[in-house]
């Protein structure tokens, strides 16, 4: 019975310079050679997933923006884009709240020009994105994004964001520090087990017969949903905790271990 696994990108497939271990491009092939599916399942948007070095590994379809747009080939077969008026809400707000934002969409984003002058991602986004990278002040294009993303400070009144936009968003926050530094912002309900879930019923295949690797906590959702669970060992303990198998690290061939574990390669 062929199966699919789901894999998380950013410190599941590459670590932060975006490195792919040879283990790991070996370990995709052999999934695919044994007739599985490998589906990449990221919280980046579509837009943000572009590097070549990566798409090169041959994965059957993506979902992106935490369950809110799902690929299959070459074929958009799902898109959650948020309606104009709940855009222009969102802008509004993180502005008022001095929360720096991406609005991440399909093929463009938008970004805040100030207060992330000690973001290096940002600065990643506009290298790779080109023109399809815009900045939000004074834009005079129509806002297509299904999530954001934002930071938060001292200075910020992230409370005051969560009271206007709880209604419509779920946050998740990227720390156990007193202050969030780092927030996805989804809309309310979805997750990337959301995503999978949408996938599964449109292929119609069994979550019995699935597995997803991820180490970090917009990972959750999609651990606790899939048939199997997989966590990195460089994972965050949050992780660990809800997984079946806890694997080596990134850059201790953890990718191969696992699908060698449950005998997929």
């Amino acid at each position: 019975m062929n199966k699919i696994v789901f894999f998380d990108i950013d410190g599941t497939l590459w670590d932060e310079h975006m490195k792919i271990e040879e283990s790991t491009k070996e370990a995709i092939a052999k999934l695919k050679a044994n007739g599985h599916k490998a589906f990449l399942c990221s919280g980046r948007a579509r837009s943000s997933i572009q590097a070549k070095h990566l798409l090169e590994l041959g994965f059957d379809g993506i979902i992106a923006a935490c369950g809110n747009y799902v690929e299959i080939g070459d074929e958009v077969v799902y898109d959650n884009v948020m309606s104009p008026e709940l855009a222009e809400l969102v802008v509004k707000t993180l502005a008022e709240c001095k929360l720096p934002a991406v609005l991440e969409g399909p093929v463009d984003c938008w970004i805040d020009t100030e207060g992330f002058e000690q973001d290096p991602y940002v600065d990643y986004l506009f290298d790779l994105l080109g023109d399809k990278a815009h900045p939000i002040q004074g834009t005079d294009l129509e806002i297509i994004m299904e999530k954001c993303s934002f930071d938060n400070f001292p200075h910020s009144d992230y409370e005051r964001a969560k009271d206007v936009l709880g209604a419509h968003f779920d946050f998740i926050e990227h720390s156990s520090e007193e202050i969030f530094h780092v927030v996805e912002m989804v809309p309310k309900g979805t997750s990337k087990a959301t995503g999978i879930q949408w996938l599964c019923n449109y292929l119609d295949f069994s979550v019995d017969d699935t597995y997803a690797v991820g180490d970090s906590v917009n990972d959750l959702d999609m651990l606790r949903f899939v048939g199997h669970s997989i966590a990195m060992g460089n994972g965050v303990d949050a992780v660990k905790e809800v997984c079946d198998y806890v694997t080596s690290d990134i850059h201790e061939g953890g990718i191969y271990q696992a699908l060698e574990h449950y005998g997929l390669i």
